[in-house]
């Protein structure tokens, strides 16, 4: 059975600072319950700390306000997961992590035992950056890369993005109506992740340049990565159960 890595952003996940989008959680949960028949699933999720902020307006650019609002939110998302998941009569696990760990040997064979075991038992493991407990030097900083690299520690075939952009264009579509959709990427150059990360939603720590960072790791490494929208799931469905490519983009060295 393959194994797929679903990362999906704090914009798909949260309104802006008014908690839980509930309604785009369960489209996500439902999802993962279709292709847990096809497929073995790793979720990487975002959206704590936008979470902790519909319960207590901080200002999360200060590094301890951050942290406080991720243990805020950290049990708001999981409850509401879970309550998503018993519908399906699925089981969870939650595993935090940094970037110590997995440059960690000893840590992230652990870290692998666990995937594999849990994954093993029919339970789907939810995986977030642990940054509660954690230095920012110790931090990705963004859910994009770390993705990656569970991707690739984890042996797994193929990097999900969901996201609030729907595929990578040759252009801005938010200012140029004309740019079109790359669905098919071999390489990505130094040069188009040197660009300025800027992320749509203020509770986001990526942004396209963080996903075509992810890529390059990931093409590097012989893997795949797709980057679609997590608002409208009917590409990624079509997709990876009816293997028709609609929209979103596909970075593969193939």
């Amino acid at each position: 059975m393959k194994r797929i890595v679903l990362k999906v952003g704090s914009s798909v996940l949260t309104h802006k600072g008014e908690g839980i989008a509930k309604e785009r959680v369960l489209n996500l949960v439902t999802l993962i319950a279709k292709l847990k028949k096809k497929y073995e699933i790793i979720l990487i999720t975002s959206g704590a700390v936008s979470a902790g902020y519909s319960a207590l307006k901080l200002n999360k650019d200060n590094h301890l306000n951050k942290r406080i609002l991720a243990s805020i939110g950290q049990p708001i998302l999981m409850s509401s997961y879970k309550r998503k998941f018993d519908i399906y009569d699925i089981d969870t696990s939650q595993i935090l992590l940094t970037e110590e760990d997995l440059k960690c040997d000893r840590n992230k064979n652990i870290f692998v035992e666990m995937i594999n075991i849990t994954l093993k038992n029919n339970i789907v493991p939810i995986i977030n950056e642990n940054d509660i407990s954690s230095m920012p030097e110790h931090l990705f900083g963004d859910n994009d890369q770390l993705s990656a690299h569970i991707t690739q520690h984890t042996s797994a075939d193929l990097l999900v993005l969901l996201s609030d952009v729907d595929g990578y264009y040759d252009d801005n579509p938010n200012i140029n109506p004309n740019a079109k959709l790359k669905k098919i990427v071999n390489k990505v150059s130094k040069e188009e992740i040197k660009k300025d990360v800027t992320p749509n939603y203020q509770f986001a720590t990526g942004g396209i340049v963080t996903k075509l960072k992810s890529a390059k790791y990931l093409l590097k490494n012989n893997k795949k990565m797709f980057l679609c929208s997590g608002f409208d799931l009917e590409d990624i469905e079509s997709f990876l159960l009816k293997n028709v490519h609609l929209k979103g983009t596909l970075f593969s060295a193939e």
